[in-house]
């Protein structure tokens, strides 16, 4: 089979199309036929070396959707031909066929396309434990969502209305706007317009904001703390430098600045979210939106992409 791989860290084009040996599934693995593969921010920070050590030749990716091919003598849970989504694998999500652990599997529903179901691992538990797990946030508060375009922007905005917030979304793009809008939240705003942090305040009628996703830390975290609400929580989704804040603005407030990653999710919280998620997509408040289909062949474009402020959703790979 077909698979990507990386045999040294280093930018995108490290990333190599090779034939290697199809995986066998141990007692208690599923081996999956691979539709779509979801690409993630993360992903380009793990091929770059930032996140540690890896073992090469390694394949990236953690989320993908596809068909059960074969499972493990101890797997009671799945069965071949049906259709799921996944999120982490122990072979890297980037081929045609991929092992997981049951834990990393769930049923994908009919109502979803493949490559939904590759949006869906990474960008809506990272955007439901930001504002259930780690800030705590409760219906009738308000959230602010800076980057609400993208992958885990768009799920956190889809959550956030599906759980009873006020949501205002930040884009940079008029039609990125209009996406945010379109996902229902209550403010749309142009994250370019150095007005559009008095703009959120003026939504709150003063008050502040309860919550903010914060997926830029290192530009908007010193204009975050003056808008908040007292005790209100700041959640770091994202952040690609240092950055200069005064502490006064937090004092002043009783502000929390929460740090969120995706590696210290524990078993018991990811299965929150897996339900949460899954009520949302039975509900229909919850539906990902795709940006763009990349050949597996060509996965240096897809993690250029992903670190560009101008596509909207969830970019997959297509083996």
């Amino acid at each position: 089979m077909k698979a990507i791989r990386v045999h040294e860290f280093g930018p995108p084009e490290v990333m190599i199309l090779e034939e290697v040996t199809q995986p066998q599934p141990g007692q208690d693995e599923i081996l999956i036929d691979v539709r779509a593969a979801g690409v993630n921010p993360v992903d380009t920070y793990i091929r770059s070396g930032r996140y540690g050590d890896r073992n090469f030749p390694f394949t990236p990716g953690l989320d993908a959707a596809g068909v059960v091919v074969e499972v493990g003598d101890t797997i009671e849970d799945f069965a071949p031909n049906q259709r799921v989504y996944i999120c982490g694998s122990v072979t890297g999500t980037y081929a045609e066929q991929v092992l997981c652990k049951p834990s990393q599997v769930r049923l994908l529903p009919d109502s979803l396309s493949f490559e939904q179901g590759a949006a869906l691992g990474v960008p809506y538990i990272t955007a439901y434990r930001g504002l259930f797990q780690r800030a705590r946030a409760e219906r009738g508060e308000t959230v602010l969502i800076h980057g609400a375009s993208g992958g885990v922007g768009i799920a956190a905005v889809q959550l956030a209305k599906g759980a009873g917030l006020k949501v205002i979304g930040t884009a940079g793009s008029e039609s990125g706007r209009k996406l945010v809008d379109d996902q229902g939240a209550d403010l749309g705003l142009d994250h370019h317009d150095p007005e559009h942090f008095r703009k959120a305040m003026d939504f709150t009628e003063g008050r502040g904001v309860d919550v903010i996703l914060e997926m830029l830390a290192n530009v908007n975290l010193g204009n975050d703390l003056p808008i908040m609400a007292v005790h209100g929580r700041v959640v770091i989704i994202g952040s690609r430098g240092s950055v200069e804040i005064n502490p006064r603005d937090a004092m002043a407030k009783e502000v929390a600045i929460l740090g969120e990653l995706m590696f210290h999710t524990t078993d018991e919280e990811k299965e929150t979210a897996y339900r949460a998620i899954e009520q949302g997509l039975e509900s229909g408040s919850c539906k990902p939106v795709i940006a763009e289909r990349i050949p597996l062949l060509d996965p240096a474009k897809a993690h250029h992409m992903v670190m560009e402020s101008d596509h909207f959703g969830k970019i997959v790979l297509i083996p």
